[in-house]
């Protein structure tokens, strides 16, 4: 279970303030895995970011009773200079998972070769993307944060991180950003849609989808 609680994001950026959530409040059970939407430039990655802890609140608070965690595939936190081998041992060591598993699991997910010895900094963005993935797969949370990633790597490689994060959803909740109703609507069983700074939460995947389609001015998503 994820609560939301009076939470409140704003940036001040050339003078002007930008308010990103405004006191949301808002409970994504567990077990749920919800699609969040919302414009480009809503705050959804904002709103992912607060609910890691990787970006803090202006004000509120964000409760949960289990594990979330890091965005899937995000690359950004290794260290250039470590070899991928190491970047994982050392993510294995925070996370309190057995080293030495976690350092196989990926080497084998990532098929990387060789280069899992080399320093990270020398990959390109196919192989970071591959070691990311291989991270977030190879240790378990009760939710897991997306924000359009398994739409990374060759086709033969998104097939396999689809495939594996999968399997990871029917034992944990989700939270997913993504532009692709077509994910969205496969990967989730509620949605809330971020707009103006409110958020507004659906039970069912479709009814979110239908409002934020509604608000992004395509015809024909809500009734009369």
């Amino acid at each position: 279970m994820i609560r939301l609680e009076n939470l409140t994001k704003i940036y001040f950026r050339d003078g002007r303030r930008n308010l990103v959530a405004d006191r949301l409040n808002a409970v994504f059970p567990t077990g749920a895995s919800v699609g969040l939407l919302g414009r480009n430039g809503a705050g959804k990655s904002t709103l992912l970011r607060m609910i890691a802890g990787t970006a803090l609140p202006t004000s509120g608070r964000i409760v949960s009773d289990g594990t979330i965690s890091w965005p899937v595939g995000f690359a950004g936190s290794f260290h250039p200079d470590l070899t991928g081998a190491q970047n994982v041992r050392f993510i294995a060591r925070i996370y309190g998972v057995d080293t030495d598993e976690l350092v196989d699991y990926v080497a084998d997910f990532a098929e990387l070769g060789q280069n899992y010895h080399m320093p990270f900094g020398t990959y390109s963005s196919g192989m970071r993307s591959r070691l990311a993935m291989g991270c977030s797969m190879g240790v378990y949370f009760d939710t897991y944060l997306v924000d359009e990633v398994t739409s990374v790597g060759d086709a033969e490689f998104r097939d396999k991180a689809q495939r594996v994060f999968a399997d990871r959803m029917n034992r944990s909740s989700a939270v997913v950003v993504s532009h692709s109703m077509p994910m969205i609507r496969r990967l989730c069983n509620m949605g809330a849609v971020l707009d103006r700074g409110h958020l507004s939460v659906f039970d069912k995947v479709d009814d979110a989808i239908a409002f934020h389609e509604y608000i992004m001015g395509v015809p024909d998503t809500i009734g009369d």
